[in-house]
């Protein structure tokens, strides 16, 4: 017997095509927060914005200055919507005052874990991104059938431990694919 049940990618990257010419997804790796029959929500996970910490921080508290190493940390572009909105991705643990557990990882969305972090006292491992990338309902499975996207499991690894712009490539080489060597054509067989 076929199992019909539809195959939803939560917890999954997204791995751009090649031949993606969407200027707010080609070449993107797309942690898949949520996906289901209504829609789907992720964060772009190797798209730096060019902002730190520290610049969220002096908007935040203006009259604090933020430490140092507040410099150091990334914000990513984590999609096209509501790219004033702020997401911290971390692993399951610390529960903030809007924090959704997601199994293994949480997604928080209020300015106390980047206080937290700041303080050093909040999650080791994070992903900081402005916006979402997200999917209505069935737009993001055409864009499967239209091969928009390579999909494979999410690992902390990737997430937290690799350099933004090692973490495509790492995605695609954890399947055996080396997208170098992929043709920037769409076709089906």
């Amino acid at each position: 017997m076929k199992n019909t049940e539809p195959h939803y990618l939560k917890h999954h990257f997204l791995i751009a095509m090649p031949h993606m010419d969407d200027p707010d997804f080609a070449h993107a790796l797309v942690y898949m927060v949520e996906h289901g029959p209504e829609g789907a929500m992720g964060l772009i996970v190797n798209r730096p914005s060019g902002l730190s910490l520290a610049d969220v921080l002096e908007q935040l508290r203006p009259d604090s200055e933020p430490p140092a190493l507040c410099r150091s940390l990334p914000i990513f572009s984590g999609g096209p919507v509501q790219t004033e909105r702020g997401f911290v991705l971390h692993p399951a643990g610390p529960q903030y005052l809007a924090t959704l557990a997601l199994e293994s990882r949480s997604l928080s969305t209020s300015q106390d874990v980047l206080f937290a972090i700041a303080d050093g006292h909040g999650p080791d491992r994070h992903l900081i991104a402005l916006g979402y990338a997200g999917w209505e309902a069935g737009q993001l499975e055409q864009e499967l059938i239209d091969n928009a996207w390579l999909t494979c499991p999410a690992t902390d690894d990737i997430l937290f431990e690799l350099p933004y712009d090692q973490r495509l490539n790492a995605a695609a080489m954890s399947m055996g694919i080396d997208l170098s060597l992929l043709s920037t054509q769409a076709g089906h067989a």
